[in-house]
């Protein structure tokens, strides 16, 4: 295989197993939301926002790998 396929496919790799990844974490996340919230009612707005916050935290390793993937996919394998 070729340089250009194999940054291609670390491209690949890279952007769908961080998606992957940030998916399985943010469902973990939901449910362990919703255990709560079912626990404490009254609590609801303050673990809201943890959730939030958690998600946006959990939501940012994947942005990073997109952002690394593009790289490698216009810059290495273009030049």
């Amino acid at each position: 295989m070729s340089d250009i396929g194999l940054i291609i496919l670390a491209s690949g790799l890279l952007i769908g197993l961080g998606a992957l990844g940030a998916a399985v974490g943010l469902g973990i996340l939901g449910g362990k939301l919703l255990e709560g919230v079912a626990r404490q009612p009254e609590m609801s707005p303050m673990l809201m926002g943890r959730m939030f916050l958690m998600a946006g935290l959990v939501d940012a390793v994947p942005m990073i790998g997109v952002g690394i993937g593009l790289y490698l996919l216009f810059v290495r394998a273009a030049g």
